[in-house]
């Protein structure tokens, strides 16, 4: 199983990503070692988390989420 999360950064972004560990994947980014955009904008919580049934449902459900504003991730968020 695979799942979609979203991280609030200490600067207000939202950061979309997929793993198959979220609190593992959100300890790395927090240590800065999740990568450039969350090293830098330093990732301080996480905002959701959605289950899909394997890494091919959750890179395309990934790619739609990152296609959006951050005013419809915040609905998203919201609706949890």
């Amino acid at each position: 199983m695979y799942f979609v999360y979203l991280l609030l950064c200490k600067d207000g972004s939202i950061y979309t990503g997929i793993t198959t560990d979220v609190e593992r994947r959100f300890a790395e980014h927090k240590a800065g070692k999740g990568g450039h955009y969350t090293k830098s904008r330093k990732a301080i919580r996480l905002l959701y988390t959605e289950s899909q049934p394997d890494r091919s449902s959750a890179s395309k459900r990934e790619a739609e989420i990152k296609t959006w504003s951050k005013k419809e991730k915040l609905v998203l968020i919201k609706c949890i």
